[in-house]
């Protein structure tokens, strides 16, 4: 029987830069105004980062009406609407946004067109926070779709001002696909300057389409609630790899190993390395000898902390606003 021989590691994989500031916003919030510290949803889509964070005096919530008035409370990554933006300020709650300026871009540019007028269509995935957040930032006049037939399915009421935005984590190669159906349908349709997909996303993307063809098996470490994680599921099986995404090392199944030369390892953008290290000690634990880290794009990018969190007597560091 063959056990695993090689393990490839993905470059990038893990934390991307929104992930970064929005956990390291919860912890200084914490070491600033001490415990307990309110966050309205999961601050990253990662039950260890969650935990850990609950472990330090954060205290995960969905209703405000949860939270004591004068409390801290951070929005998670993911971003809100504007309706739960009005009520937390009502409320009179001491508020960090911890929304991925990513994600803000998108809302700026959704408040920006309403203004002139125009009417849009998100491409996302009903029901996750983000996309939620961002419909949220207008009463009405934006229309969600899910797929290319939700696109035959969508009734505009003018087509003269129509512009499409996208939830940052999707497929790059769903997104490209409905997006020409949008095209396709509404040829005067407005899109993005820049694509809505972050960076960290079409990354690690790229990277799984270059390690997938040089492994039997494909490891993601990502949540069940995490978009992008299950993407990269999805992307290393659409390829003809067979792929596992696991919350843990726990997780992982001897029986998946069966037969297996080289094993793909990767992480979605809110998986910590830590859960990456667990899982290759275990792979190693199976037979496999060698680790190889396959070259890919350096990320350099850091976003700057809000106002409010630099630790009293220190100098602001780098990627903080002063």
């Amino acid at each position: 029987m063959m056990s695993p021989q090689e393990v490839l590691l993905a470059e990038p994989r893990g934390f991307c830069a929104g992930v970064d500031r929005a956990i390291e916003i919860v912890e200084r919030a914490l070491a600033k105004f001490g415990a307990p510290i309110y966050v309205r949803h999961e601050i990253v889509h990662n039950t260890y980062v969650v935990n850990d964070l609950k472990a330090k005096g954060a205290i995960f919530i969905e209703e405000l009406s949860d939270v004591p008035p004068g409390a801290t409370l951070i929005f998670s990554a993911h971003g809100v609407s504007k309706a739960v933006q009005e009520e937390a300020k009502a409320r009179g709650f001491h508020i960090f946004d911890a929304t991925c300026p990513l994600v803000s871009k998108v809302h700026v540019e959704v408040a920006k067109l309403a203004q002139e007028g125009y009417e849009f269509i998100m491409i996302g995935h009903k029901g996750h926070p983000e996309v939620e957040g961002t419909l949220g930032q207008l009463d009405g006049g934006i229309h969600l779709v899910e797929d290319v037939a939700d696109v035959a399915r969508v009734q505009t009421v003018q087509q003269e001002k129509l512009a499409v935005v996208t939830q940052t984590t999707l497929s790059v190669d769903d997104a490209a696909e409905i997006m020409a159906a949008v095209r396709a349908r509404f040829p005067q349709v407005r899109e993005p300057k820049q694509q809505d997909i972050c960076y960290a996303t079409q990354n690690r993307q790229d990277a799984v389409k270059l390690m997938s063809r040089q492994v039997d098996l494909v490891i993601v470490v990502g949540s069940p609630t995490s978009s992008n994680s299950n993407r990269l599921r999805e992307l290393a099986e659409r390829l003809g790899t067979t792929a596992y995404m696991v919350d843990s090392a726990d997780e992982l199944q001897p029986a998946w190993f069966t037969g297996i030369a080289r094993v793909g390892l990767t992480a979605g953008a809110s998986a910590p390395e830590v859960l990456v290290a667990e899982v290759l000690e275990r792979v190693k634990a199976l037979g496999a000898v060698s680790v190889r880290t396959l070259s890919g794009i350096e990320e350099s990018i850091k976003f700057p902390l809000p106002k409010g969190l630099r630790m009293d007597g220190v100098a602001p560091e780098a990627g903080e606003e002063a």
